[in-house]
């Protein structure tokens, strides 16, 4: 969970969205740390070839399902999301990597 200016944001739900935006093959949601708010809402995501993808596209896309707080206010790209011998996206293994 993301706690961000005290209210909870939850990545799976952002997520869920975010994978709607036709230049997304994958995404993470992940807090970074922020003076202001405590956590900034972050993306991580891995965008189609030959695709462009910005942060205000990527929160005017996202806007109409999620309130305002919920919005990523940061984006940074990967070429693939590292993941577990199980599958699994490792959100500890890209937090370590943007901090």
């Amino acid at each position: 969970m993301v706690i961000s200016g005290g209210e909870n944001v939850y990545p799976a739900e952002v997520e869920s969205i975010l994978y709607g935006h036709s230049a997304v093959i994958e995404v993470a949601v992940i807090g970074l740390p922020d003076e202001k708010w405590g956590e900034a809402v972050t993306a991580v995501a891995v965008v189609k070839q030959g695709s462009t993808l910005e942060l205000e596209e990527l929160r005017e896309f996202a806007s109409q399902s999620l309130a305002k707080y919920k919005l990523p206010s940061r984006l940074y790209f990967l070429d693939e999301l590292p993941r577990n011998p199980a599958g699994k996206v490792q959100k500890f293994k890209i937090k370590d990597a943007l901090l």
